[in-house]
């Protein structure tokens, strides 16, 4: 058992009151899960601050308790720790409890608005392919080896991620590939985590209901960057306006891939159609079974990431040729019938639904129509939602605009919001459907042979969050059950 004078090495403590010789059993942040002689860390978080919990988590058994604020009344017994910042401290300590999985594993993580899932699971399933045991921390599910968890955030707590890490290391992994979201960065969720790289792959707006400021969310990213060591690899998309500034001020190893710019790692798209990508990397021209502009800028990333991890460039594009994308990302379907392509894809910021549109367009053919399905999330940015509604109407030959996750919000409220965005013009291209179900099957109906459809938003989601309630819903069983009942 893990002794707490040990697992303070690396954390900044202003007084101690108490023995630091005594057994951490556990390590917690939330109060309802102490277990007997176990460490409670007080972090002041967006809706609650765990000072005011100290006392309940002694009464559950907690012998030690880390705070910013050292409390007036002391119980005999208990060790008080005192840091300058509780939230940087958890990870720390977690990293110490955990006995510093991270430096175990050459762990990578992936940043930006759009492309991580598809990123961090295609290097997983190259890592594994190259025959390596590997881990998975993603918005769709984390991964040790061959078990799968469910995942409840793109980035876990501090506590939780460095926990996933020791069983990564205790099943014999040697590499972890893990998404980083711009709220784990923010709220120090990725602290005690030895980076072995970083990837950027690009930014949009998006979680300004959060970050306030575009110029804020830029420097939540930049901060991931900035805080890598010198011995880790920093990769930015040369091509994104942004790319340049994340490895402004890095210490690590510095690589760009790109399509259009220059870059250490250099691709170019020949063929993109419905069977995928045909692409020169590095001067070797290599077949992929993904789809579209956006999934070359995420091969490109896979590949630099593998190569700067120091494997062989062939045996990388080799595999890789043969690799489908993440579940719910440009997922696709066809009727067995009228041969409707019906795709699923989490597209949920402004450019992504125009990077999904932008590659549906230029893939069909004369005659087909377009048909989107889309929703907008509550208690999200709102300044996006009439965006949304915008590009979908703009890019599709039908637009049906319906209920995403709704949450604490009304969703007639969510749809007239993005319907204040539509033109007169573009009002005419647009149906609204709440109900989302009824709106996939809508589409469907409206669609004719070798048509598309669409269905944006929610991807791999296997529910829909409605007043705190999470109900079972997919987009991909609704689409292939309502093909079924319509004998598309």
């Amino acid at each position: 058992m893990p002794v707490l004078k040990d697992i303070l090495k690396e954390t900044e403590i202003l007084q101690i009151a108490g023995d630091t010789a005594t057994d951490v059993s556990g390590l917690y942040i939330d109060s309802r899960k102490i277990t007997a002689g176990s460490a409670f860390v007080a972090v002041k978080g967006t809706t609650s601050n765990g000072h005011d919990f100290i006392a309940k988590a002694i009464e559950l058994g907690a012998t030690t308790i880390v705070c910013e604020k050292m409390p007036v009344d002391k119980v005999t017994g208990v060790v008080y720790v005192q840091v300058k910042d509780s939230t940087k401290a958890v990870g720390q300590l977690a990293d110490a409890f955990y006995n510093e999985p991270s430096k175990q594993l050459k762990v990578v993580g992936i940043t930006g608005t759009n492309g991580k899932t598809t990123t961090a699971t295609l290097l997983f399933d190259l890592f594994e392919a190259l025959g390596y045991k590997c881990g998975l921390i993603s918005t769709v599910q984390n991964q040790i080896h061959d078990k799968t968890e469910v995942s409840t955030h793109t980035t876990p707590d501090a506590i939780s991620v460095h926990a996933l890490m020791a069983r990564m290391v205790a099943a014999g992994c040697t590499h972890a590939f893990m998404e980083v979201s711009s709220h784990a960065i923010h709220q120090r969720r990725i602290e005690g985590i030895r980076f072995a790289g970083g990837v950027f792959t690009n930014i949009t707006h998006d979680h300004l209901d959060y970050h306030k400021t575009f110029d804020e969310y830029i420097n939540v990213k930049k901060s991931f960057f900035d805080g890598l060591p010198g011995d880790a690899f920093a990769l930015t998309n040369a091509d994104d306006k942004r790319g340049a500034v994340m490895l402004q001020n890095t210490k690590a190893y510095k690589n760009a891939y790109s399509l259009k710019a220059p870059a250490t790692i250099k691709g170019k798209v020949l063929e993109n159609n419905l069977t995928g990508l045909v692409m020169m990397v590095d001067n070797h021209e290599a077949h992929f079974r993904l789809i579209g502009t956006f999934n070359a800028y995420n091969l490109l990333a896979v590949y630099g990431s593998a190569v700067l991890l120091g494997e062989d460039k062939m045996n990388v594009l080799s595999i890789l040729s043969n690799l489908q994308g993440a579940p719910g990302r440009f997922e696709t379907f066809m009727s067995p019938n009228e041969k409707v392509l019906g795709i699923v894809d989490y597209a949920h910021t402004p450019d992504a639904l125009i990077n999904v549109l932008a590659t549906i367009n230029q893939l069909r053919v004369k005659g087909q129509q377009i048909i989107t399905v889309m929703g907008c999330g509550g208690d999200r940015d709102k300044t996006k939602r009439p965006i949304m509604a915008q590009v979908v109407c703009e890019h599709s030959d039908k637009a049906i605009l319906t209920s995403d996750n709704p949450r604490s919000e009304d969703p007639e409220e969510i749809l007239n919001e993005m319907e204040a965005g539509l033109t007169i013009t573009q009002k005419r291209k647009a149906l609204r459907i709440t109900d989302r179900k009824e709106a996939i099957k809508t589409a469907c109906l409206l669609a004719q042979h070798e048509d598309i459809i669409l269905i944006a938003g929610k991807g791999h989601e296997t529910y829909q969050e409605v007043k705190g309630i999470k109900h079972h819903f997919d987009d991909r069983e609704v689409l292939t059950e309502t093909f079924k009942l319509l004998n598309k």
